[in-house]
């Protein structure tokens, strides 16, 4: 939700949405007893204790009063209660009244949420419906276009998300300025459904989650394995290339190692339970931190050593609740594409500059080039001393801005060892995902105790970044998955070209011809399926390959082949050395296809 999204007229038109739709569903049910209903993200929800279960054709039902309750053009009233006031108004909604009480005492507001200070109680009132609110509210219910509301689906909710709480039925809606940003908003939600990444790593073959297994623990296939080494190698040749070093750790480490980085203290719920080795303990390793710094540790440093980049990609392993778990998003086993960087005072804003630019320049190489920054400054309970803190969060800033990069400032968000810059992507879709990291930590160079030996001969602290570029490969994955379609820019296809005889006789020259595309480096197989020719092209459309190479009798005498995209895009017949120079240039730039 974005930051000024309670201030938008989109905000106030949801909200007087879910008033509409908690009207007419009282209506309809009344005995109905209703709880919390506020705006989301992309629309709004009520949560009702109803006396049967909801039906589709209940929600058509609802949807058409709405209609007639927003033509009626009702208006929006304010009102300010006591507690005593309100009760009487809901003396027969057992939610309300609960609410009324939180109200009175101070700290929980009419949604449930948790507030500084008690808040004033206040009603809105609209035709026959009246709830607690503090808006905002449109003036009148005309306000609202009839044709861009819509309900979308019913679940159940706890009350107050509590599972020894009464289920409650949460009828999901969404409103949007006009119609046609309601049919995009559609649009997107089925097109999301098609890039799912778990239908597409089915369908293509790329990954598997297994119950024999573990609930959470990837299976990765040849198809996603393929893809995965591709963005692998090229991650590690442009950390090559840059100065990094890679290291390797253990999976497990000793408990007095996850006591000292505060791992024990701070993420104990997120960890598995130790490991009894020899009569001591070990944990499978969350975070790769410790392990790099030890490395740093093993020898004296000295400033010339300094800026020293380590890169690392480390498989960790949290416990995460089987609820929470969604395909490769959310997993308990996962790569981090780690890097830490020790530096000097001096070195930090240089250092700064550099990791931005590396992180910019890797995720716009995999196709993201809508990206935003979001900078989280000091928390009011931090490590470490605050003027560190300044120079760090003003280096972050300044970074920011020589980068020219739109960003939001987070005040207090940092996290307790450090600001951080946080990088966001926007996919295909127009949906923002949280990928790359850039922190600043404060509080393990104090706990390990690491230092270098300046220039005057004096040991001193280093300054030690953490850098999570993709974050979680898995999830990275996933989200590239989506954002694609499945369908891989080029240089990402595990197959990049299928060569096709029209018939048996045909199949000799595609493997001479699949054996030139092979030899300069392009992925290519032969489909010597007894299929009509029709028949593959179509298979290798829905396996998302990005050329369809047809050969028949004329593609054999000229050494041709006639040239399909997986878009449907006919280019025709084009010389063999021809095509591998058109892909060998596609893969080189990085083109989609």
């Amino acid at each position: 939700m974005s930051e000024n999204y309670e201030d938008s007229k989109l905000y106030r038109l949801r909200h007087s949405a879910a008033h509409v739709m908690a009207q007419a569903v009282l209506e309809k049910f009344p005995s109905g007893k209703v709880a919390i209903g506020p705006p989301v993200d992309d629309g709004f929800y009520y949560d009702f204790d109803l006396p049967r279960p909801l039906t589709p054709e209940d929600l058509e039902e609802i949807e058409a009063r709405m209609r007639e309750i927003i033509k009626a053009n009702e208006p929006f009233i304010r009102e300010e209660v006591s507690a005593e006031e309100a009760r009487q108004i809901f003396d027969d909604q057992p939610y309300k009244i609960e609410l009324i009480e939180g109200l009175e005492d101070g700290g929980i507001d009419e949604h449930g949420n948790p507030v500084d200070e008690k808040p004033v109680i206040s009603i809105y009132k609209s035709d026959t419906f009246v709830d607690l609110c503090r808006g905002p509210h449109l003036e009148r219910t005309g306000q609202i276009n009839p044709k861009a509301v819509k309900l979308m689906n019913v679940a159940g909710a706890y009350w107050r998300g509590d599972e020894h709480n009464p289920m409650l039925q949460r009828i999901y809606g969404t409103a949007w300025l006009s119609p046609k940003e309601l049919k995009q908003y559609l649009w997107r939600l089925e097109e999301a459904k098609k890039r799912d990444h778990r239908k597409l790593g089915k369908a293509l073959d790329l990954f598997s989650v297994s119950d024999e297994v573990g609930s959470g623990l990837v299976l990765w296939h040849p198809n996603g394995a393929k893809v995965r080494f591709l963005a692998e190698r090229f991650w590690e040749d442009e950390h090559l290339a840059n100065g990094y070093e890679f290291v390797y750790t253990p999976h497990i480490g000793k408990a007095d190692l996850w006591k000292t980085s505060g791992h024990l203290d701070f993420f104990a719920e997120n960890m598995y339970a130790p490991i009894e080795i020899e009569n001591q303990q070990y944990y499978l390793k969350p975070m790769n931190c410790p392990f790099h710094i030890e490395i740093f540790k093993s020898g004296i440093r000295s400033y010339r050593d300094l800026p020293m980049r380590f890169a690392e990609k480390g498989t960790v392993y949290r416990y995460e609740r089987s609820g929470v778990m969604h395909g490769l998003l959310r997993v308990r086993g996962f790569t981090q594409d780690d890097a830490h960087h020790f530096c000097t005072p001096k070195q930090m804003p240089e250092e700064i500059d550099f990791v931005l630019s590396f992180s910019l320049h890797i995720l716009r190489s995999f196709g993201f080039n809508e990206i935003k920054a979001y900078l989280s400054t000091r928390p009011e309970k931090a490590a470490g001393d605050p003027e560190r803190w300044r120079d760090a969060e003003a280096a972050l800033e300044a970074s920011l801005k020589r980068a020219e990069l739109p960003y939001e400032l987070d005040e207090g968000g940092g996290a307790f060892y450090g600001p951080k810059i946080d990088l966001k992507i926007q996919d295909a879709l127009g949906r923002e995902w949280q990928l790359s990291t850039i922190q600043f930590d404060f509080n393990l160079p104090e706990r390990f105790d690491f230092t270098y030996i300046d220039e005057d001969g004096h040991a001193y602290q280093p300054y030690m970044i953490h850098r999570a570029l993709m974050g979680s490969i898995e999830r990275f994955f996933g989200i590239l998955i989506e954002h694609y379609g499945g369908a891989f820019p080029v240089w990402l296809s595990p197959v990049q070209a299928v060569i096709i005889p029209i018939a048996d006789r045909h199949v000799a020259f595609a493997r001479e011809v699949s054996k030139v595309l092979k030899d300069a480096g392009l992925r290519v197989s032969v489909d010597e399926r007894s299929d009509r020719m029709n028949a593959k092209i179509r298979d290798a459309e829905q396996q998302k390959v990005p050329y369809m190479l047809v050969v028949g009798d004329r593609e054999m005498e000229n050494n041709q082949v006639d040239i399909r995209r997986r878009s449907g895009e006919r280019l025709g017949a084009m010389l063999v050395d021809d095509f591998k120079a058109l892909a060998l240039k596609d893969v080189a730039e990085k083109v989609e296809g």
